[in-house]
C-alpha cells in the first residue's frame, strides 16, 4: 500500500500539531517556574530588608561583650 502526497501532508501536519502542543505545555511549565522563583526572590529580598532593619545601626560600634551573646542556658 502506497501513501499519497495528501496522506503525507496530513501526517506531517499532525506531527507538527503534536510538537506545538508539547511546546505550549513546556512554555506554561517554564512560565510557572519563573513566576514561583520571582515570588521566592521577592520574599527573600523582603526578609533581607527586615534583617537589615533589625541589625544595630552603624555596624560594630566598639568592642562587644561576648557574655551578652551567650545563649540563656549557659
Amino acid at each position: 500500500m502506497t501513501s499519497t502526497p495528501t496522506d503525507d501532508i496530513v501526517q506531517r501536519l499532525e506531527a507538527l500539531e503534536i510538537k506545538a502542543s508539547f511546546t505550549e505545555d513546556l512554555l506554561d511549565q517554564l512560565n510557572m517556574t519563573i513566576y514561583q522563583q520571582q515570588r521566592l526572590i521577592d520574599r527573600l529580598t523582603h526578609e533581607v530588608i527586615e534583617l537589615r532593619q533589625q541589625a544595630p545601626e552603624g555596624g560594630s560600634n566598639g568592642p562587644r561583650n561576648l557574655r551578652d551573646e551567650l545563649p540563656p542556658h549557659y
